[in-house]
């Protein structure tokens, strides 16, 4: 495909504090390497992405121990005290023009087919990017906590037309850095990127994505992961 310059950010500067692990997240292991290093390994290798930019905590001991910490087709910025703060250092070491394709570090299931899909948004005159995302399939409910701080069910909610947003999401580097600085500068609450432009008024695209993009949050996503992952390997080998 014919594209602008494409880069890839990545955010790692959480701690992921609900794995209840003795790291971050990122840095357990999983199918033979870390959480990290299989995202950073399908992101480079997809023919589009030349380059990642990669946000660290400036307290992280364990990224420097990781081979690729030395790739040349990578940089390391330092991570903010959030997720959008991290995104828009890791934008700054970007030229303003070209596209920047922001994925979660914990989610290493990501496949080259769901990369290709959302680039495709790159030549749309209609929307301003796009990001991963599924449509909702079970009930939803809106819960309410009481004061004793039992977890009841306040009322259903209607799941017509609701997604749930994944990641990567794709942006211009300039214009989703200039969203981010506005929105922040407005006491917008910052989620995602897709947040901070639809904030702006920019129309972002839902690409259908594949529900084996999950994201390693708690220890019962470990093996969902690890099965993932080895299909992708087989079907690699085929």
């Amino acid at each position: 495909m014919n594209h602008p310059e494409i880069y890839a950010v990545v955010p790692a500067a959480g701690i992921g504090s609900r794995m209840q692990a003795d790291r971050p997240k990122q840095y357990l292991s999983v199918a033979g390497k870390t959480i990290l290093e299989h995202t950073l390994d399908t992101l480079i290798s997809h023919p589009d992405i030349h380059h990642i930019v990669i946000a660290i905590s400036d307290t992280d001991d364990y990224f420097s121990t990781l081979p690729v910490s030395q790739a040349k087709w990578l940089t390391v910025v330092s991570g903010g005290h959030d997720r959008a703060s991290s995104v828009h250092n890791g934008l700054t070491a970007l030229p303003a023009q070209s596209w920047a394709l922001v994925h979660d570090a914990a989610r290493p299931c990501l496949s080259h087919e769901d990369i290709t899909r959302l680039l495709s948004v790159i030549s749309s005159d209609t929307s301003s990017g796009g990001i991963l995302a599924s449509p909702v399939r079970d009930t939803m409910k809106r819960a309410v906590v009481s004061p004793g701080s039992d977890i009841t069910v306040s009322h259903t909610e209607c799941r017509e037309n609701l997604w749930h947003a994944l990641t990567p999401q794709l942006f211009n580097t300039g214009v989703l850095r200039h969203a981010l600085e506005q929105g922040a500068a407005a006491g917008v609450t910052i989620t995602d990127e897709a947040s901070a432009m639809e904030a702006q008024g920019h129309q972002v695209r839902l690409i259908e994505g594949n529900p084996a993009n999950i994201k390693i949050t708690r220890p019962a996503d470990l093996p969902l992961a690890r099965f993932y992952l080895s299909e992708q390997s087989n079907q690699d080998k085929r």
